[in-house]
């Protein structure tokens, strides 16, 4: 995408690139705001950053479903 990006900012018409490559005009603005200016280094980065973050939180969403079956089971106890 960023390579994408790079071809537009060199003159490229929007909608050229877009029926090239095979995706929407909007795809193309929504990933022209996420990664505008950044470098492919930056945005492996960033990818590898949002994938931690998804992991991180499905790990938290684990942790608390156990939390709350555990409460559940020791309110049956008593």
């Amino acid at each position: 995408m960023i390579e994408v990006l790079r071809e537009q900012e060199a003159g490229l018409k929007t909608a050229d690139l877009c029926r090239k490559h095979g995706f929407s005009e909007a795809t193309f603005y929504a990933c022209k705001a996420k990664y505008g200016g950044l470098g492919v280094s930056e945005a492996k980065r960033l990818k590898r950053l949002e994938d931690e973050n998804g992991r991180l939180k499905r790990l938290l969403a684990e942790a608390m479903l156990n939390n709350a079956m555990l409460k559940d089971l020791a309110a049956k106890k008593f």
